[in-house]
């Protein structure tokens, strides 16, 4: 029985376009970004989507209200974005400023490298890992739409594709990534996986 998981990161933010860490902090839609789902909503209108999840924060929340307009969306604070710890709200500038020697090790190698306060990438790859698979156990043979964050797609991503290249994965905004699954006989899991640019 085939599950299909439609993943949608949320449109542009202004911190995004500032280039600012925006993890765990709750920021909206910009007016860009809002351009941006509705869009992609256009191209979303002809899918049959049986249930949609969301992550709690308003940037992804507003991103499923537009795409699905009225319909019930089960919101669940496990899809959130990577916590960026010290990083978190500053600028890619800022923080090479303040932390350069840390910054360029994380950026090199995320995996080994802790930011203070942060959530670690391991930590985050097992709560993204958790909760994909219950959605999936609890939708089996359906088409499921989730509306998320970039980090979050890719650490889901990088796991099926059991590499660790977290930066290669992440999609733009308001873009959407297909993932299809099907348990075999014998029990095993198997993923397929759709790559769509933005718009």
């Amino acid at each position: 029985m085939l599950t299909k998981l439609i993943l949608i990161r949320h449109g542009e933010t202004s911190w995004n376009s500032q280039r600012r860490y925006c993890g765990s902090t709750d920021v909206a839609l910009s007016e860009n970004g809002k351009r941006q789902v509705r869009r992609l909503a256009i191209r979303l209108k002809s899918e049959k989507i049986d249930k949609i999840y969301s992550s709690d924060r308003k940037r992804a929340i507003q991103t499923a209200k537009i795409i699905f307009k009225n319909s019930q969306i089960e919101k669940l604070p496990d899809l959130q974005e990577i916590h960026f710890g010290c990083f978190e709200g500053l600028t890619h500038n800022q923080i090479l400023e303040k932390h350069p020697d840390l910054y360029k090790k994380w950026l090199k190698d995320p995996y080994r490298t802790a930011i203070p306060c942060g959530e670690k990438l391991p930590d985050f790859k097992k709560r993204i890992t958790r909760i994909f698979k219950k959605i999936i156990s609890l939708n089996s043979g359906k088409t499921i739409a989730v509306a998320c964050h970039g980090g979050s797609i890719s650490i889901f991503i990088t796991g099926i594709l059991k590499n660790r290249n977290f930066w290669k994965y992440i999609p733009g905004p308001a873009s959407i990534t297909i993932v299809e699954h099907k348990k075999g006989k014998n029990g095993k899991n198997y993923f397929h996986l759709r790559w769509r640019k933005k718009r």
